[in-house]
């Protein structure tokens, strides 16, 4: 099964270069993948992969079979088995980047042969998963790798549910225990005058008493 796509990212092609070459970088970026050891120049990891109503998790290695960074191509080879054992998934992708006005302009073109349940899904289905998988990857990586030096951790925090919602509350707070502090006060206000009037009466009534 051959699939193609391609990208752009908003950084120089000598930059993107650097970054999408280096496998441990751009892992986290990537929906369900997680890279548990480095061996040489083999990369160990597990990509978990919903296609339909199949999860399929499947535990292999990966590594550059060719890196040209003249011509800005490389060629990754990977290969997996599915963790409960139904099924093998192996690929061979080729990536090659042009520089462009804007940015860098990556082309993917992927091989990719599946065995076992997911091979059941056609074409058609295997592009639009990878596609976005691709989109979302793509999101991860200009946010939190090629973002300037700041840039994507401060946009990740006010991005944040609830985040921007918080000076508000805090205020609110604030609000609350003042108007709480003001009713404690009148409260005891109150109670002193009370008090001084029961005083009040109380020495009257003693007096009255004692003129009898």
């Amino acid at each position: 099964m051959e699939l193609a796509h391609e990208f752009t990212v908003n950084t120089p092609i000598d930059r993107a270069w650097a970054v999408l070459t280096d496998v441990e970088r751009i892992a986290p970026c990537m929906p369900g993948a997680e890279l548990t050891e480095v061996d040489g120049d083999t990369y160990h990891g597990l990509v978990k992969v919903k296609v339909g109503p199949i999860t399929a998790q499947y535990k292999g290695t990966a590594s550059f079979v060719e890196k040209d960074e003249a011509a800005h191509r490389a060629v990754l080879k990977a290969a997996g088995r599915d963790a409960r054992g139904q099924g093998n998934a192996s690929a061979t992708v080729t990536a090659v980047m042009t520089e462009q006005a804007d940015g860098t302009r990556v082309t993917i073109a992927t091989n990719m042969t599946v065995s076992g349940r997911v091979a059941q899904f056609g074409r058609g289905v295997m592009a639009d998963v990878t596609a976005k998988l691709l989109q979302q990857f793509v999101g991860n990586l200009e946010a939190n790798v090629l973002a300037p030096d700041g840039k994507g951790e401060a946009a990740s925090a006010g991005d944040a549910p609830g985040l921007a919602g918080a000076a508000p509350a805090t205020d609110d707070r604030t609000e609350l225990a003042s108007r709480h502090q003001r009713r404690e006060d009148a409260k005891g206000k109150t109670g002193q005058h009370r008090n001084e009037d029961g005083e009040g009466k109380h020495a009257r009534i003693q007096r009255d008493f004692t003129r009898s």
